[in-house]
């Protein structure tokens, strides 16, 4: 490819991407009362929010509808064509129409129209034209008009599509802010994501407890303190006296320490060569806590207390990898 077509495509592509930020800093400037209207009635609605769109518009459509979902506003996309055939059932009185047309013609939206009003549903329509059919018959209109497509031919949908979706990002994060939606409440429709772990998964969650927790008691040879390891696989033990409180904690580094001193192991005993009072953590925090306080302590393990301050059990960073926390 030569130089000079090269240059063109380039020039053409960020034509392209000026002619989309333009059109999103116009929709921006435009915002008034229409869009707080319409953050009001969606705030209001006690059931969901029914998007529905045909087209690029029903693509653009099921993106808005998803990322409500995903943001503390309950809501499904609606195929116009499936709801003239029964899916309208699925609206109930409590719940709210966001319908999309760039046009605000769209015969497959338009025919919905007075089902809807039957019901009593309140529409809020994004349209191109507050001058349509679909901007006049709803509640609300937001208006995403934009000057042109980015499209050389002017036809395909392209800046529309994007201000569309700009506008329906700006209406989500506006009701998530007016829902004071956390990060918590993110996480529970992200349970699957890594936010989602980060978020819901706590440390008594990972711990090894019970018979998988290692452990061994005062005065006992440094011999049984490594066979425990083995056993248990976590690169440590947990020193504890005869009732079971916590003295302190053996691992790896303590081993390759202890080497350093003397290869005479025979006669020692663990609590010669343990680390007394070790780190701990809770059981109930989340485990990403864990991860922040082996990472500033530089450590690969900790034991784990109930809120007696009790053993509770144990981890490493390998469990938090595993569970994708780190």
């Amino acid at each position: 490819m030569d130089i000079a077509l090269k240059q063109q495509r380039l020039a053409l592509a960020r034509e392209v991407l000026h002619t989309e930020a333009d059109a999103i800093i116009a929709l921006s400037d435009r915002l008034g009362d229409d869009f707080l209207a319409a953050v009001e009635l969606v705030l209001q609605c006690q059931g969901r929010v029914v998007v529905t769109g045909i087209g690029k518009s029903g693509h653009i459509g099921n993106k808005i509808a998803a990322t409500l979902a995903s943001t503390g506003t309950p809501s499904f996309f609606m195929h116009p064509a499936e709801a003239a055939h029964g899916d309208l059932g699925m609206i109930t009185e409590r719940d709210i129409m966001l319908a999309l047309s760039n046009s605000g013609e769209s015969a497959e939206v338009i025919a919905l129209l007075p089902a809807v009003k039957r019901k009593g549903i309140p529409i809020i329509s994004l349209t191109g034209r507050p001058q349509s059919t679909l901007a006049r018959e709803s509640s609300v209109h937001l208006d995403a008009a934009v000057d042109k497509e980015a499209c050389t031919l002017g036809l395909a949908p392209t800046t529309s599509t994007t201000a569309a979706l700009a506008l329906g990002d700006a209406l989500a994060v506006t009701l998530l802010d007016a829902r004071n939606f956390k990060p918590e409440d993110f996480a529970l429709s992200h349970p699957g994501g890594s936010l989602g772990r980060r978020l819901l998964v706590h440390i008594s969650d990972l711990m090894h407890s019970g018979e998988a927790l290692p452990r061994i008691v005062s005065g006992s040879s440094l011999k049984e303190a490594l066979l425990e390891m083995t056993r248990k696989g976590l690169g440590m033990t947990a020193v504890v006296d005869g009732d079971g409180n916590l003295l302190g904690i053996f691992t790896d580094g303590d081993l390759r320490r202890t080497l350093d001193r003397t290869l005479d192991l025979a006669g020692l005993r663990i609590d010669d060569v343990m680390t007394p009072k070790p780190r701990t953590i809770a059981a109930n925090l989340l485990a990403v806590e864990a991860v922040k306080e082996m990472e500033q302590r530089k450590i690969n393990g900790l034991l784990v207390v109930d809120q007696q301050g009790r053993l509770a059990g144990a981890l490493n960073m390998h469990d938090l990898l595993k569970a994708g926390v780190v």
